[in-house]
């Protein structure tokens, strides 16, 4: 027996990634309940047959609760790491020379292998060389092709196959290794709906991936580079999506310098009309403690207040002892933080202006509209998504009821502010468009008898970018008979 169709009023989306410890279908079904409204398979983690049971479970939520359910696959990306020590570990002394070369013997405390030909290429002079996630820092003080002789500014023990990070250097590293082709053709024959590139650097990043994926999933930039901050704007353009993600951010940049860039990041992608998540260390705590620190319930709420999409659990849910009290967390932040009186005000600091396009004044209009004549609903027609896309970024009070024919799209907008998607035949007719927004608006209980709702369409019908229809209409209640109820 199929589930009781019950819209959410939050309009913050919230983002679970899946695990060890929530990759069963009960699991993944309690996730849902608890208020998770998109999931995210790490590809760095786990191999691709395991993964097919699992997007078989987030499918089958869909015919459960008749909602569209959104999977996004996240890329691991090329990994900088340092080779392997004759002992396995060593401990770097603060003010020591340390030579990073390419040399495959084993290392010790003066030297050690770093088997990145890129890098030899690309570094400077004074750049800094980040291990083991920053917990150590060298300095370069020379190099040639082969070797790069450093001095150890912060030291400590290292290990095996550390990462190593770069932040003032742009390294000519392709943003796909063959892993994630790998992983790419695979997401993407396997029908998920985002793939997430990381270590986007340039505008340039991802062209590839946006080839190899062919239209068949929409493709979000993870922003964890300095140097993609020197091109943010191009890289935001150039995606349907953006991450902002903090983990290697926060590791490459000082952890004061992450806070005005997660604003600036939320900043430009509303402006430009794309959906963004804010990811990493968001209710850390949570994966040994069954309650979050204050500090994270503000962190949590602050992205929300800036407008922010989507909020990420990662390891939280993914392989924590508390993924489904993390999910009912991020749930419960978001519904306080948007019961605020002083939310509405706070998320249109940032201004997005209208692009000089019928849609866009249109969308512009349907918010202002639904605040001065009290509508409950904006409720529009969208064959791409572009039409909710444009609704979303404008941040209505009302919640944004999307009808499209696409399982495609109603399941992207997912991860789009504010929308609840449904799948629904086409209309062809004005009188049609109409009835259905009514039935449609009370059928998923998005409005009640008597409201007014926003209709937004396209004339004529059926023809994907033609928005130019705005309609105000008030619900009857009678709408539904004959129908179903």
């Amino acid at each position: 027996m199929s589930k009781a169709i019950t819209p959410r009023t939050r309009k913050v989306r919230v983002l679970a990634t899946l695990g060890p410890a929530s990759n069963t279908p009960e699991m993944i079904e309690a996730l849902y309940r608890a208020g998770a409204d998109a999931f995210r398979l790490n590809m760095s983690h786990g191999d691709q047959a395991g993964k097919l049971p699992v997007i078989a479970a987030i499918r089958a939520l869909e015919k459960k609760y008749h909602r569209p359910t959104t999977i996004l696959a996240d890329l691991q990306g090329p990994k900088l790491r340092v080779g392997k020590f004759t002992d396995g570990t060593v401990t770097l002394a603060t003010g020591s020379r340390f030579v990073l070369d390419r040399s495959p013997e084993p290392g010790d405390a003066t030297r050690v292998e770093l088997p990145h030909r890129e890098i030899f290429a690309a570094v400077q002079t004074n750049a800094r060389l980040l291990l083991d996630d920053g917990k150590l820092v060298l300095r370069v003080v020379e190099h040639d092709a082969d070797r790069i002789v450093t001095t150890v500014e912060v030291g400590g023990k290292l290990s095996d196959n550390k990462g190593l990070n770069v932040p003032d250097v742009v390294v000519p590293v392709p943003a796909l290794t063959e892993k994630d082709r790998r992983d790419l053709d695979w997401a993407v024959q396997a029908g998920v709906d985002w793939i997430a590139l990381s270590f986007v650097q340039r505008p340039e990043d991802l062209m590839e991936a946006r080839t190899l994926i062919g239209g068949k999933a929409a493709l979000l930039a993870k922003i964890e580079k300095p140097a993609a901050i020197d091109r943010l704007e191009e890289i935001v353009e150039q995606c349907d999506g953006v991450m902002v993600a903090r983990g290697d951010l926060g590791v490459e940049l000082p952890p004061q310098s992450v806070p005005p860039l997660q604003k600036r990041i939320i900043e430009v992608s509303r402006r430009l009309g794309r959906p963004v998540i804010v990811a990493t260390q968001m209710l850390e705590s949570m994966i040994t403690s069954p309650s979050p620190t204050r500090a994270e319930v503000s962190d949590v709420a602050t992205a929300i207040y800036d407008g922010a999409d989507a909020i990420m659990l990662s390891a939280e849910s993914a392989a924590g002892d508390w993924p489904v009290e993390a999910v009912a967390m991020m749930n419960a932040i978001g519904d306080a933080v948007e019961r605020d009186p002083g939310h509405g005000d706070r998320i249109h600091f940032t201004v997005t202006k209208p692009d000089p396009t019928t849609a866009d004044a249109l969308a512009e209009a349907a918010k202002t509209i639904a605040e001065t004549a009290s509508a409950s609903a904006i409720v529009c027609y969208t064959t791409s998504g572009s039409t909710a896309r444009r609704i979303a970024r404008e941040r209505p009070g009302v919640p944004i009821l999307v009808l499209t024919p696409s399982t495609v799209t109603a399941r992207r907008l997912g991860l789009l502010w504010g929308t609840h998607a449904v799948f629904t035949r086409d209309v062809e007719s004005f009188e049609e468009m109409v009835a259905k927004a009514r039935r449609m608006a009370l059928r998923h209980k998005i409005a009640r008898a008597g409201d007014r709702i926003i209709v937004l369409a396209g004339v004529p019908f059926k023809t994907p970018g033609s928005t130019n229809v705005l309609h105000v209409v008030r619900l009857t209640g009678d709408e539904l008979k004959g129908f179903g109820g």
